[in-house]
């Protein structure tokens, strides 16, 4: 079971309150965890990665293990902590300006 923490705005819209857990078979990668979750809450897809291409989009920061995985290729196996569920892998809008 992997666990997803959502920034507020999607957990809003896919009408989630706390963290999501999903099942995702092996080998549990960045890409497989996004297709599982967006096949449960379809109204996330295009949100966190794009509707063509499935990269992920510019403001959105994946997170796993005290560790930035936004810039790991989407088929990289995630950290065994998120992969058996005692870390969550958090999803988070990125902030920018001055």
């Amino acid at each position: 079971m992997v666990r997803i923490i959502l920034p507020q705005h999607l957990r809003t819209l896919a009408r989630v309150t706390g963290e999501v857990a999903l099942d995702v078979t092996a080998p549990v990668t960045q890409r497989a965890v996004l297709d599982a979750l967006e096949a449960r809450y379809p109204m996330l897809r295009g949100t966190i990665r794009d509707h063509v291409t499935h990269k992920r989009r510019p403001f959105i920061r994946f997170f796993a293990c005290g560790q930035d995985l936004s810039h790991e290729s989407p088929d990289s196996l995630l950290p065994e902590l998120v992969v058996t569920g005692a870390e969550p892998l958090l999803i988070v809008g990125a902030m920018a300006g001055g």
